[in-house]
């Protein structure tokens, strides 16, 4: 008697698989497919001969006794192999009320896909409309990562300190899409275009590349007739975005990334990857059926109450549910494959106060983070060890943690927000700003409060893809989005900015002169100041949105580098080469501790500093002569790296509502280096006394914004000699002079 098994054989050419890993892995005999659904109710793969085929050739059903274990379908296909293009369909409820979205109409991408193809025949509202879209669908393509099969030619990752890195923020696609770049009509916007642009950054003095999102993202993400530009709208977190590449084939966009990687790193320059984990492409409940939301919604997504509608911390319709064990391990798999398999360096974290949200959506704050969050998660990963790791610290909703991920982590950086914001007060000229000016420059003591900490973790910056360029901020008031398509309701209606005088382009040459000064101005306090120093693609040479201040959707000449701006702006990329040769070289901004402040206070003198580090308090008489003896022996008698505050005066800082203008002097002992930095952004010239030196020693001049090219910035060693005893610097203008051996 024959008996019947108890569960049914697979197919010829067909075996179980196996839970592990998830996604499409390749074996010498096939590969193996594996997606998590706890909802659904059946998978089934679907196999395609072309990357835009209308239709599958090949169309396998899960079952669930063979091919299912736990809340993982899996299945071996032998005889495919890299290069196999796929999908999947799902089966399981409708039943938006219970937090469920199942079509099986619907092709889906496998969140796990390395490569992904279909652009050509893409179509978003397919995907939002009832019916089948797999002829209109993206799909996923199988990648062998077998490291062997790829030539490194010994890559390493580089470990820039944080104290020795200038980061460049850059769009891959707008970095060569204009066609004045130079380059041959198929790299244009490419990562193979990028490296062709190395020298460029290598000139400038760039040690780290932040690519605005390069994860394949839906560049239909937009209003009608626009374009998803920036790429916040991922649907394929392990996926490079194919139309960054200029190779054809399905899996060229894997070993182009791994060849601009590699160029970068031979250059000295690491990169960091804006990694998008707060949201993804498919929306609101309105959106369209690509992957995750046709697999599991209620695993994916943080719903409301209802279950209908998702809450939207992150301001694009959707918001992930990063602190579910499941989701948490897919970030966690696709950080450390870009860093092991990819070779990058680090990532910044888009949103990342919504990670910090449970899986209800509440933000988890203190021991809690420590704890039980996917924060803690990916800090304290070793195969993510030592990768930079930089926290965008807020979400749409208002969860504002600037401070907290370098409070509560031991690895995580942040975006400055408040040195933004301060930096432009103080230099459009408001009043009660020099207090926080000066907070910032120390390195934001009042925000970062570990002493146990790199002060560098402060990524510092004045612009940055989200707001205006570093020239429209000194050529608008207010912004100007129409473009965009929605009344120019879009972008921040606050911007700390100032025309300087007219809006917009003007051939007034005293307004343009003021305007060159002031993005110098604001330069110089970027890179005098402690922090890790992050520049905006283009600001160098005066790249223009035409006050536009949020121009995600703007792939075209607005949003390109003019490569012809170069040649046009060669005395704002003088002065910036300038900054970074000087600031690169000196001990004094490679320090990792908040520099010791030294703070003479004088009688009768009002004296309400800005939170410091602990100070060394001198009495002294206002005598100019005894001043200047106790200015020097604070120095002489202190044995770490500092800075003492001045205003107008030696050592008397302004500190008052109305007050314009901040100096302060920095000093290395180990090196011998003293600094001294005067910023002035009241309408009028003033006169800064000069502090003294050690006897042997003089003061020349390396910065003064006021003064022309190539008399702006000029090296030490060339730099003249300033004897008098004050300087007279004029309205609106920065002064850094260097003490040099007679």
């Amino acid at each position: 008697m024959i008996v019947p098994p108890a569960y049914p054989l697979p197919a010829p050419g067909l075996r179980p698989g196996q839970t592990s890993p998830l996604g499409a892995t390749v074996y010498e005999d096939g590969v193996n497919f594996c997606l998590f659904s706890k909802h659904g109710e059946g998978v089934e793969l679907l196999l395609f001969d072309e990357p835009t085929a209308p239709a599958p050739s090949r169309v396998i059903a899960l079952n669930p006794k063979l091919n299912k274990t736990f809340f993982y379908w899996h299945i071996f296909v032998e005889g495919v192999g890299a290069g196999q293009v796929y999908a999947y369909r799902v089966k399981g409820p409708w039943a938006p009320e219970r937090g469920h979205r199942f079509d099986p109409q619907k092709a889906l991408l496998d969140p796990y896909a390395k490569a992904i193809v279909g652009a050509e025949i893409y179509n978003r509202q397919a995907a939002m409309a009832p019916g089948d879209n797999c002829a209109q669908a993206l799909r996923g393509v199988v990648v062998d990562t077998n490291p062997y099969h790829y030539d490194w030619e010994g890559d390493r990752p580089l470990r820039t300190p944080y104290a020795a890195s200038i980061i460049y923020e850059l769009h891959v696609g707008g970095f060569t899409k204009h066609p004045n770049s130079g380059l041959a009509p198929e790299k244009r916007g490419t990562f193979a275009g990028l490296i062709e642009k190395i020298p460029y950054l290598q000139d400038l003095g760039i040690t780290a590349v932040e690519l605005l999102p390069v994860h394949y993202f839906d560049p239909e993400d937009a209003q009608p007739g626009l374009t998803n530009y920036w790429g916040y709208s991922t649907i394929g977190f392990f996926a490079p975005h194919s139309a960054y590449s200029s190779r054809q084939d399905p899996t060229g966009a894997v070993d182009e990334f791994r060849d601009m990687v590699k160029a970068l790193h031979k250059a000295g320059i690491e990169v960091i990857l804006d990694v998008v984990f707060n949201h993804t492409a498919e929306g609101n409940e309105k959106g369209p059926t690509l992957s995750f939301r046709g697999i599991d919604n209620q695993t994916y997504y943080i719903l409301e109450d209802d279950q209908i509608h998702y809450k939207n911390y992150s301001g694009c319709g959707n918001s992930v549910k990063a602190n579910h064990p499941v989701v948490g391990g897919l970030i966690l798999d696709c950080l450390r494959y870009w860093v092991s398999v990819m070779h990058v360096d680090g990532f910044r974290f888009d949103l990342a106060s919504v990670l910090a949200r449970d899986i209800n959506g509440a933000p988890i704050h203190g021991a809690e983070m420590e704890m039980a969050n996917i924060i803690w998660a990916i800090e304290s990963d070793p195969i993510l060890a030592g990768t930079k790791l930089i926290a965008e610290a807020w979400d749409a909703a208002g969860l504002y943690s600037v401070g907290k991920f370098v409070e509560l982590a031991d690895w995580f950086a942040e975006w400055n927000g408040p040195y933004r914001d301060d930096v432009r007060r103080f230099v459009r000229g408001d009043e009660n700003a020099v207090v926080q000016l000066a907070n910032r420059i120390l390195g934001s003591p009042d925000i970062y409060h570990r002493q146990d900490t790199d002060i560098n973790r402060s990524i510092n910056f004045i612009t940055c893809h989200d707001g205006f360029t570093l020239n429209d901020l000194v050529s608008y008031n207010q912004k100007h989005n129409q473009a965009n398509g929605e009344d120019n309701r879009d972008g921040s209606n606050e911007n700390f900015s100032w025309n300087c005088g007219a809006e917009g382009e003007t051939d007034d040459p005293e307004i343009n002169r003021l305007r060159l000064r002031q993005i110098k101005n604001f330069l110089t306090i970027l890179f005098f100041s402690q922090g890790t120093p992050m520049l905006l693609m283009g600001d160098p040479v005066r790249r223009t949105q035409k006050g536009n201040n949020n121009a995600y959707c703007q792939d075209n000449e607005l949003s390109w580098f003019d490569w012809a701006e170069e040649e046009r702006h060669c005395d704002e990329t003088h002065f910036l080469r300038g900054l970074i040769r000087l600031t690169q070289s000196l001990q004094i901004f490679q320090e990792e501790r908040v520099l010791d402040v030294v703070a003479l206070k004088l009688p009768r003198l009002p004296f309400t500093p800005p939170v410091f580090s602990e100070a060394l308090i001198l009495e002294a008489p206002v005598d100019t002569a005894k001043l200047q003896y106790l200015y020097l022996e604070a120095l002489r008698r202190h044995p770490r790296p500092c800075l003492i505050w001045h205003g107008v005066r030696l050592a008397q800082p302004d500190w008052g509502y109305y007050s314009h203008s901040l100096a302060f002097s920095l000093y290395e002992p180990q090196a011998q280096e003293y600094l001294y930095v005067a910023l002035n952004a009241y309408r009028e010239a003033l006169d800064f006394e000069i502090p003294p030196l050690p006897q042997g020693w003089r003061w020349r001049r390396l910065v003064d914004t006021f003064l022309p090219t190539p008399e702006d910035f000029q090296d030490l060693d060339q730099a003249p000699l300033i004897n008098a005893p004050a300087y007279r610097l004029e309205a609106r203008s920065a002064l850094a002079l260097m003490a040099a051996p007679e």
